[in-house]
């Protein structure tokens, strides 16, 4: 990789690890350095065995029979699943390996939990013969530092499938608890040191799907191609959580997010380092009487590719759920759920009591058992499901307000607790939206890392982001009326350059550290600022950073749109003027920033908005300019195997403007190996926090309040990469895979706003803390991607039938009726005609198919006409509606007054 060492790379010394990995120094880490005078104890040296399974071959250590090597047949036959580079570096006490064990455990009447672990300080365990289908079998209780009880662990050949089994006895007279147990799963997703062809080759990512014994683990190659590794309960192993393993050395950082372990019991944390926080599942313990034994197993088997993972549960009598349109749900708009199970449901249940209603609907012809679920109370809910065989399944929701609401409510807190209006402000931020400490309840005015503070880069400029894309969605006056006074007078030069060499140029922070040129007591000496992100002001002023460059186009590109589809909302400057000014910052960007500006950039797919406006408008010079300037940029990415770089090693938010330019220009194959990347990282599984978040796990650094490397739960990148996977799906509309990912991307940008509107930089997934975070930090970029890409989806489905995302369906035989619930009720996708309806002003209420002649009707909402009188509606030609009787203006569009009501589509051939 070719990264230019500056600021960003550095970050801070907590961090140097990533500075070191990308200048392959990696083995200078202190760490490294200090493991190397310790004595190793894993016993690599004494030897190992190779057993060849089905579709697995592993490696067994003879000292510890812990894995050395878990590889797939066929394929890549060297491709493994652990950190197989590391191994000889990671051979001490403390680091975990596949075979490893946590156990906290009590004896009758004690109160207090002893904790053992087998990597804390490693012995040799006691082989014993293998036989049946044993491959190997030991006695690890010598490795568990002096544990009361007996732990024989097997790697077992059941099926073709590989089982790792620990039988735990209790020798003693004492009745025992046993309240955690933890099976570290430590898979090769550390990329210190690669580049990102050698990290899509040889490295992997892995969600939890924390469902009890429904749950899994799925494990991606990084390319989203070949097959999927899952984890699966074999014999009492419900997923009641999934810990990082945060004691185990290997260095964390923005090229390895670290290990975690699969937790059957987790009673002893939430009494413990957990208390009081709300987990997804409740925890339960395992009591051992004297002389009983229980046995606790996993198996790992191998889906075909990403896409079967569901299938290949079923395969191996898993139960399964499908959400439709996923585990988001607003208050105004009730969800299916289908379940499949090879034995009968006996029973469900709701935590909290009514959170949610769920009522059975008429089983499948495929016997999938049908449902309806209501959200009743705003928050989190989950589900149990209980089967005839024992088996429990939880599915876990958050029930939202509707989503008008959610932005309604979004909008209001920017603008008026978020806003920040000071005449004496030294730095110039005055009049802005600025960030917001949800905690503390008070605005962010002055930080350690300058950007937060200072109106730029993500966790700065966010926030007056979302308040302006907003207004696409629901223009609200009095909202605009303070957004004007941002962009007109302290966005538009001061954040960026109005005029000089420097124009359109946008710094990275309004906000510096200059102590010795301010008066004093400008600063709060209750902040530490003795760190790199104290940023002076020539760093501040700095414009070399290309991804502050498309949150200002989205700025002015929006009040463009203002300008010209409404009255009397934003007369201040013509409407030529803001889209000029889009224009002009997209073009600066390439010329001013340029080493960044050969990534991709998050919120990147304005620039294609951008050029799609200028040709709308006959300005075709700048459109030609902006469209060779951006080929340039596609006809690199095209020249990568793995277009995906940015500032950062590895990253998850520039797929999205990767994707748009690779399909504009026709590189269709660049843009399928973008796509599969997506879907390596973005899971569908029974769990609103993991359903289509995309991976992102170093931002809480960034852009977060509780600073640590840790998987966050729709963090910005959700909404962004649903940009390029719902776009895909309505070139492909039957791919419902696609319509489940992107849909709920989407709905990530809503799921962790707070009741009151409050926007965080995402949710943070630790069962230590499993709440926002307390800083808004960069959440107005994945909102950027609800506003310009959500909609209701409708789709007919041959196993679950008609459905709808984000609108409210009634079908019979004749007709399919939709009440359309998104904020702007202003797009609509008809997958079945391939139709895709957009409204650059107005809304749609409902839309009515009708079956036989495949007509549709659009039925209007009048609402307040004060700045809109009509309707701007756009059909894609592809569908071959038209309106008839009604012309076209010049943006092709149709201009149907709002007295109108309804329209009626239909087919021109």
């Amino acid at each position: 990789m070719n990264f230019k060492k500056n600021h960003y790379l550095l970050f801070t010394l907590l961090y140097l690890h990533a500075a070191l990995t990308v200048f392959g120094q990696q083995d200078e880490h202190p760490v490294w350095q200090a493991v190397k005078t310790q004595t190793a104890t894993l016993g690599i040296d004494k030897g190992d065995k190779s057993f060849r399974l089905e579709k697995l071959k592993i490696k067994v250590v003879n000292s510890s029979q812990t894995l050395a090597a878990l590889q797939q047949i066929g394929g890549d036959d060297n491709f493994d699943y652990t950190p197989v580079e590391m191994l000889r570096k990671r051979d001490r006490n403390n680091f975990f390996h596949f075979g490893d064990i946590n156990i906290s455990l009590r004896k009758q009447g004690e109160t207090t939990w002893s904790t053992y672990s087998s990597a804390k300080d490693r012995k040799e365990v006691i082989a014993l013969n293998a036989s049946g289908t044993a491959l190997a079998a030991a006695n690890i209780s010598p490795t568990l530092g002096g544990i009361p009880l007996k732990v024989i662990r097997s790697w077992k050949n059941i099926g073709g499938d590989l089982i790792l089994s620990f039988e735990v006895s209790n020798p003693t007279e004492q009745t025992i608890e046993i309240g955690s147990l933890g099976i570290p799963l430590p898979f090769n997703n550390n990329m210190d040191g690669k580049s990102l062809d050698q990290a899509h080759a040889q490295n992997v990512f892995f969600d939890p799907y924390i469902g009890k014994d429904a749950g899994y683990v799925q494990v991606n190659h990084l390319h989203g191609r070949g097959p999927s590794l899952l984890v699966l309960p074999y014999e009492n192993a419900g997923f009641e959580a999934y810990n990082p393993l945060n004691s185990d050395p290997t260095p964390r950082s923005i090229t390895f997010e670290g290990f975690h372990e699969w937790m059957v019991h987790t009673k002893a944390h939430t009494e413990t380092e957990w208390k009081g926080v709300e987990q997804w599942n409740e925890a339960t313990s395992t009591i051992l009487a004297p002389k009983a034994s229980k046995v606790f197993a996993l198996r790992f088997v191998l889906a075909p590719s990403i896409r079967d993972i569901e299938a290949e549960l079923l395969k191996n009598n898993r139960p399964v759920a499908i959400g439709a349109p996923g585990y988001v749900i607003p208050l105004d708009n009730p969800v299916k759920l289908f379940l499949k199970h090879n034995k009968e449901i006996k029973k469900i249940s709701v935590s909290p009591d009514h959170a949610l209603t769920l009522s059975k609907l008429k089983q499948t012809a495929g016997q999938w058992q049908q449902y309806e679920v209501q959200g009743n109370r705003w928050g989190r809910a989950r589900v149990t499901v209980t089967y005839q065989d024992g088996n429990e399944q939880t599915i876990h929701y958050k029930v939202i307000k509707s989503e008008k609401e959610v932005v309604n409510n979004l909008g209001h807190f920017l603008t008026t607790k978020q806003w920040y209006e000071n005449d004496k402000d030294l730095f110039g931020r005055s009049p802005a939206v600025i960030s917001y400490d949800y905690e503390e309840q008070k605005q962010v005015t002055q930080e350690r890392r300058a950007w937060y503070a200072g109106l730029s880069d993500e966790a700065g400029a966010a926030s007056w982001l979302a308040a302006i894309m907003k207004q696409v969605l629901q223009p609200d006056q009095q909202e605009i009326e303070k957004l004007k006074h941002f962009v007109n007078e302290t966005m538009y030069g001061r954040i960026q350059h109005a005029s000089g060499a420097q124009k359109y140029g946008v710094v990275k922070s309004l906000f510096y550290y200059a102590p010795d040129s301010l008066p004093v007591g400008t600063y709060d000496d209750k902040i530490n600022w003795k760190t790199w992100s104290a940023w002076p002001k020539k760093e501040a002023d700095d414009i070399g950073r290309s991804y502050n460059y498309p949150h200002v186009a989205a700025a002015h590109w929006v009040m463009y749109r203002l300008a010209r589809n409404y009255n009397n909302l934003v007369q201040e400057e013509t409407w030529d003027t803001y889209l000029d000014r889009a224009f002009n910052t997209a073009i600066a960007m390439v010329e001013k920033a340029p080493y960044y500006a050969q990534f991709g950039q998050m919120e990147g797919s304005i620039f294609l908005i951008i050029l799609q406006d200028l040709r709308r408008e006959g300005m075709m010079t700048r459109a030609d300019q902006l469209e060779a300037a951006m080929r340039k940029r596609a006809e690199h990415w095209k020249t990568l195997n793995y277009p995906f770089g940015s500032e950062m090693p590895w990253d998850s938010t520039g797929q999205e403007e990767v994707y748009l330019w690779s399909r504009f220009f026709g590189f269709d194959e660049k843009a399928q190996v973008t796509l599969n990347a997506i879907l390596a990282y973005m899971p569908t599984v029974p769990h609103w926090g993991y359903n289509g978040s995309a991976r992102r796990y170093w931002d809480f650094v960034y852009g977060g309040k509780l600073s640590r490397i840790e998987r966050q739960l729709h963090h910005y990148g959700s909404a962004l990469n649903a940009i390029p996977v719902l776009t895909e799906f309505r070139r492909h509309p039957e791919d419902f895979y696609l319509l489940r990912i992107g849909h709920a991307g989407m709905m990530g940008a809503l799921a962790n706003v707070t009741e009151d509107g409050f926007g965080p930089a995402a949710f943070h997934s630790y069962p230590s803390t499993l709440a926002n975070d307390g800083i808004s930090g960069d959440y107005g970029t994945g909102f950027y991607g609800y506003a310009v890409n959500s909609g209701t989806y409708i789709f007919e489905h041959p196993e679950f039938g008609w459905l709808a995302f984000s609108g409210n369906l009634k079908a019979n035989k004749k007709t399919v009726d939709v009440a359309i619930t998104t904020a702007s009720r202003g797009r609509i996708f008809l997958a079945k005609e391939q139709l895709w309806l957009t409204t650059d002003a107005g809304e749609i209420e409902r839309l009515t198919y009708q079956l036989k002649d495949r007509s549709i009707v659009l039925h209007f909402h009048i609402g307040n006409q004060e700045h809109n009188t009509h309707v701007l509606l756009n059909i894609n030609p592809e569908s071959g509606y038209e309106i008839k009787g009604m012309h076209k203006d010049d943006h092709g569009r149709y201009r149907i007054p709002l007295s109108t009501k309804t329209v009626i589509l239909t087919k021109s051939k």
